[in-house]
Formats: structure tokens, sequence, C-alpha cells
């Protein structure tokens, strides 16, 4: 059963969160509210989350400082940050939010359905990374019980070959996927998105590399060593 992706929204107003989760709900996925951003940084501790939607004007650590603290931290510095602010005080304010490290800075009021489309976008590339995960975990399962057995002397255990097809179709589908949100990102050109995308996409073919070595008659007994990116 697929996990929903959290997403977690950082305001100090009650009524903002309100509204975020009034507008966020019919993803339906799991809304983690705080309202400071030391409460944020506390959920962050623990949990994984798919995107971080960050007020900008807070009491204490405003959105900027608590963006800084969320990039410092190896556990959290890839999660996509999307600013919010009621507050727009040209080019350099912006500037300093994607200096911050944020994907996005959205002023208020912003139109509902862009920002629903655009933390959607985030929550799937968050669902095929770990539908990714999945994936080289289990293939690194079999090659760390089968000790080279995936290229036996005489034949292919039937076990094995079982697994590697089962192994082989999963990735097919997590493929098919990636391929048609590539193709959706293409439309809505969203630079941080379409890098995310890039990046997935090289994961999936060191692992049907991967994949491709433990098939009978290709590659070496040695197990491939995996990508760097």
């Amino acid at each position: 059963m697929v996990q929903k992706a959290k997403i977690l929204l950082v305001d100090d107003r009650p009524e903002n969160l309100l509204a975020l989760e009034a507008i966020l709900s019919a993803l339906d996925q799991t809304l983690v509210r705080a309202s400071s951003g030391e409460e944020a940084l506390k959920a962050l501790l623990t949990d994984d989350f798919a995107v971080i939607l960050l007020d900008v004007q807070m009491p204490g650590m405003d959105g900027f400082e608590t963006a800084a603290h969320i990039k410092r931290r190896e556990r959290t510095r890839d999660i996509p940050i999307i600013f919010l602010t009621a507050i727009n005080h040209g080019p350099h304010h912006t500037f300093r939010g994607y200096a911050a490290g944020a994907v996005d800075y959205i002023s208020k009021p912003f139109d509902p359905w862009v920002l629903r489309a655009k933390v959607s976008v985030f929550v799937e590339l968050y669902m095929k990374n770990c539908q990714l995960r999945e994936q080289a975990a289990l293939l690194r399962l079999q090659m760390e019980n089968g000790q080279g057995a995936a290229r036996p002397a005489v034949g292919e255990p039937p076990e094995t070959a079982g697994l590697l097809a089962e192994l082989s179709a999963r990735l097919a589908a997590v493929e098919e996927q990636a391929e048609a949100l590539s193709k959706q990102l293409d439309e809505t050109a969203d630079a941080a998105a379409v890098a995310t995308a890039a990046h997935l996409e090289r994961k999936l073919n060191g692992l049907r590399r991967a994949l491709d070595a433990l098939e009978p008659g290709t590659g070496s007994n040695v197990p491939p060593v995996a990508s760097q990116s």
C-alpha cells in the first residue's frame, strides 16, 4: 500500500493554515501544521516531507532563517521549499527567497489552483523517488543474498529468475510513470521540478543498468557499482 506524502505548512496565523489546508485537501495527502520556524524544524527531525510551504513573515525566526536551517541539515536540505508572503518588496526580496533555497516564491493572495498544481508536482516527484528507493532496496537484497548466484554456471535458479522478473516489471512501471511525468513537466517548464525529474531519471537509468547486469548472458559476475549523481 502506497503511503501518503506529508506536506509541511508553516505559518504563525491559524487562519492562513486553515486556508492552506482547504486548498490542498483535494490532493489527499497528509498535511502537517507548524505555527513557527522552531516548530517546523522540530517536525523535520522525525518526519520526511515531500514539500514545505513556508511563510516569510513570522515573529521570532522568520521564513528566511528557517529555510537556512533546513538547508544546512543533511536530512532536509533537498526538501523543496515554497515561500509564501503577503509582502512584496520587489525583485531583491524575491531574490533573497531563492538565495535561501526556495524552489518558488508566491505572493499572497495567490491563485488556489496554481498553488495546488505546483505542490502536486513535488508530491508526485516525491512518490516516484519513494518507489525508486523501494526498487533499489529489493535489488540490493537480491544481490546480497545471491552473492554471485545471479550468474550461475548452469542455468538460472527459478526463484532468482522470478525475483529478477518481478524487479524488472516493477522498475518498468516506475520508468513509465517517470516518463509521463517528464512530459508533463516539459509543458509546465518549472526549472526546479525539471531538475528534480532529471535526477530521478538518472537514478532510474542506473538501477536499470544494474538490473540488466544480473540478467543471464549479460555483464559480469561482479555486481555493478551504483551510479553517482
